[in-house]
């Protein structure tokens, strides 16, 4: 706790155990200039001793993030400057530590996991129910961290093929002067999908995959009639499905398998009036056993800031026009 020092400031220490400091402080101090920059009190560091000098609050959330970066190495990982911005938002409850220690995947090095509290409740809702649904604006993470958690089931043996849908609307282009066959017309809306799987497989094993059809990635037209066993299926852009596309789909869920649908109910491209199979089965399936829904919010958002500006006005923007 922080002691009481001269001038109505207060005054904190954090020991970092030597053997973790250029862990703690990253490379070239990079983690520590990045907490300096975020705490509102001085920050003086004397060996492997943190001195931390302000108002109380200020000294609290600093001495917080600090012993935050100590327990996220003292766990095995190895904290970015954007790990001490993440810690520093989820504040001094220590959920900070569990959000970012919950390692989905891991390769070439580059580790996946949760970012925000709301991205954590949306993997650990997919673990432990067979159909969960995520809602959110663009850039939450709600088809990446699906795509992960497939990919790990699938390395686990947990399930034996990856199936990745999506309804193919057109957003304001038509398929039809786009050249090739009808998988050639639609391969550009998988683009995401095609994009986060390169991140995870290594290319060689994904191609492998493809032609053994252990990962599936097909329109949504090509579910019907079938029964989906033993397999992790993701059905991306939902708010475009119609209620009989939505049930359709979720009616094709067999034994051993698990399905996640993701979507953004304020980018519906459907023709005016007609309603969203997302939004319809937000209403329908509100508590039925073994389906969960995940809302992820703006503070979710893990792109650029600018996306969530972006955000802000369009939903600013809507809001009046509704008023």
């Amino acid at each position: 706790m922080p002691e009481i020092a001269t001038n109505s400031q207060v005054e904190a220490r954090v020991i970092v155990p030597p053997q973790r400091m250029l862990d703690v402080f990253g490379e070239r101090d990079a983690v520590l200039r990045r907490a300096e920059e975020l705490v509102s009190c001085e920050v003086i560091v004397r060996g492997n001793e943190v001195l931390l000098q302000g108002d109380e609050r200020a000294v609290e959330d600093a001495e917080a993030l600090f012993n935050g970066l100590i327990g996220f190495v003292e766990d095995g990982h190895h904290p970015t400057p954007e790990t001490a911005e993440r810690l520093f938002k989820m504040g001094a409850n220590g959920k900070g530590r569990e959000v970012l220690g919950d390692i989905i995947l891991t390769h070439r090095g580059r580790r996946i996991a949760p970012k925000t509290r709301n991205q954590k409740a949306y993997t650990d809702a997919i673990r432990g129910q067979l159909i969960t649904f995520g809602i959110g604006p663009a850039g939450t993470g709600k088809t990446y961290l699906a795509v992960a958690l497939a990919v790990d089931a699938l390395n686990r043996g947990e399930v034996s093929r990856i199936i990745l849908t999506r309804p193919a609307v057109e957003a304001g282009e038509s398929l039809g002067f786009l050249p090739g066959d009808m998988m050639a017309k639609v391969d550009p809306y998988f683009r995401p999908l095609y994009d986060a799987l390169y991140e995870m497989i290594e290319p060689t094993k994904f191609r492998t995959y493809l032609e053994r059809g252990i990962i599936e990635i097909a329109p949504l037209a090509f579910m019907r009639g079938r029964t989906l066993n033993d397999a992790f299926v993701i059905l991306d852009e939902a708010q475009n499905t119609t209620p009989q596309q939505m049930k359709m789909f979720l009616t094709r869920l067999g034994f051993g398998s698990k399905m996640v649908i993701t979507g953004d109910i304020t980018q519906v491209d459907l023709p005016k009036g007609r309603v969203s199979g997302l939004e319809d089965a937000r209403r329908t399936l509100a508590g039925v056993d073994g389906v969960t829904f995940v809302e992820l919010r703006r503070d979710d958002i893990v792109r650029s800031d600018l996306v969530m500006r972006i955000v802000d006005a369009y939903e600013q923007a809507q809001e009046q026009n509704k008023a």
